[in-house]
């Protein structure tokens, strides 16, 4: 009995992690984003950016912000404005922001775009740090 239960914890622990990718190179996040259709002329600018936000993880959850919300996934994008922390998709780009810590990062991609229409990269701390004049050579990509 104690061996099951032992095998089920470690399943339970596997099956909670295995929704999250890492991407290890930038070339391979470069080619994850032009499947999700980010523009050539700004892909240096969203590596930087998820470089900066995310460490290319999917699965992070930043830590609480001033007003108590967090950022989540691989665009680190806020649970006060964007999405949900319910079980229920919802707020300005209707999902949850479990949907957006997976290692399908199509929701998390229109997401972002979405805030980027209507704030542009300035929406990102990270950006506004570490990316303005510096961005990353992905030109071998």
């Amino acid at each position: 009995m104690k061996h099951l239960f032992i095998f089920l914890f470690m399943l339970v622990v596997h099956c909670c992690y295995c929704d999250a990718k890492y991407f290890e190179t930038r070339c391979d996040l470069v080619q994850e984003l032009r499947k999700q259709d980010f523009p050539e002329e700004k892909m240096a600018d969203w590596v930087c950016l998820i470089d900066s936000e995310s460490a290319r993880h999917t699965d992070v959850v930043g830590k609480p912000n001033r007003d108590g919300s967090r950022d989540h996934g691989l665009f680190q994008i806020n649970d006060n404005i964007w999405c949900s922390n319910t079980t229920l998709p919802g707020k300005k780009c209707h999902v949850t922001c479990a949907e957006l810590e997976t290692d399908d990062i199509t929701k998390a991609s229109i997401c972002a775009k979405e805030i980027f229409r209507r704030q542009g990269f300035l929406a990102w701390h990270g950006w506004e740090k570490r990316c303005q004049g510096t961005l990353p050579d992905i030109s071998d990509c």
